[in-house]
């Protein structure tokens, strides 16, 4: 058992909360487990000394009995639509840092929009997307700009062999796709625009060993939130590879399953960050393997930092913002390669 502060995980029981589980307790944390199905969460909890506070997110009282001692808390219960605001609300009252690893486009919008000046006024930090879709995009352009102070255009490219989505993934895609009335969305001319044709398709230039694949353009996640909230740059694009978009898009996609004894799947991942600015361009790099238990240590890193005063500012920020960038990518280098190329 850690020594550590104590770290209380919403959705501890899900598929990416197992992992976030898993990292606190290698870094020395105590998890708190809680959640909203208390048989799942008990179940978890069993034989692993870790104590499990059941709450429903439409239970005040419950939330912050559950959050009750905790110095932190991480949020990986999605749709993040539906648990967001009363997490955040819960550990604004707990007077604790909040992040979560929400990669909904709409939900992180919310964020900053219902709760940008409260958590200022009140010195609190709330980190949204601390997750590969929206945290590591994030990371990787703030990184790649170095000294620039604005761009004109940021692309994030995706470069996965095959996306398997968990049950929580296509719930919390059909929420947005239903807040946005099946359009789908793109960040251009310095706002999100609202869009009912097709997404275009082109080859994008990945790196080698990978190379030039087909990947759909405008593929929007959540980077199109967190980057724009703290760079100026007014063009903030993704990008993915066909072969990852069709997996998502068909409905007999196999959930991840375990390849290895750290409970990671076989898919590999790619992300290709590139900058623009007149004729100049900034470009990093990152590599790795499964984009769910990649998320872990991304949260957790973010976990530590907070909590051991290593941040730029306070209220609702992206990881760019709140964090140096580049260090704190090299913190990751047991879980992700990455390269800088100015």
């Amino acid at each position: 058992m850690g020594t550590g502060p104590t770290v209380a995980v919403y959705g501890a029981y899900g598929h990416t909360g197992r992992f976030v589980v898993a990292r606190l307790r290698e870094r020395g944390f105590v998890p708190l487990l809680s959640g909203r199905d208390a048989g799942t969460l008990a179940a978890l909890a069993s034989g692993s000394g870790l104590d499990a506070r059941p709450a429903a997110v439409d239970d005040p009282a419950a939330l912050d009995r559950a959050l009750a001692g905790a110095a932190a808390v991480v949020n990986c219960a999605g749709p993040f639509a539906t648990t967001a605001a009363p997490v955040i609300e819960a550990a604004l009252r707990a007077g604790i840092p909040y992040v979560d690893v929400a990669a909904e486009i709409e939900a992180n919008l919310d964020t900053f929009t219902h709760f940008t000046d409260r958590a200022r006024a009140a010195g609190a930090v709330i980190v949204p997307a601390m997750a590969f879709y929206g945290g590591l995009g994030d990371l990787l352009v703030t990184a790649a700009m170095g000294d620039w102070t604005a761009a004109d255009e940021a692309h994030v490219a995706y470069g996965l062999n095959g996306w398997h989505p968990t049950p929580g993934t296509r719930v919390a895609g059909a929420v947005s796709r239903q807040r946005r009335d099946g359009r789908r969305v793109r960040y251009a001319n310095g706002r999100l625009e609202y869009r009912d044709d097709a997404m275009p398709g082109l080859t994008w230039p990945f790196p080698e060993p990978m190379g030039p694949r087909d990947v759909l353009g405008e593929f929007t996640m959540a980077d199109v939130v967190t980057v724009p909230s703290h760079l100026a740059i007014p063009d903030v694009r993704t990008y993915m590879t066909v072969e990852a978009a069709r997996d998502l898009s068909a409905p007999d996609t196999p959930a991840p399953t375990a390849a290895d004894e750290h409970g990671r799947s076989a898919q590999t991942f790619l992300v290709d960050a590139v900058v623009r600015s007149g004729g100049a361009e900034r470009r990093a790099v990152a590599r790795g393997r499964d984009i769910y238990a990649v998320t872990a240590p991304l949260a957790v890193e973010a976990v530590d930092r907070i909590l051991t005063g290593r941040t730029r500012t306070t209220g609702v920020a992206s990881a760019g913002e709140i964090f140096d960038a580049a260090d704190f990518l090299r913190a990751l280098s047991s879980h992700l390669s990455v390269e800088l190329r100015p």
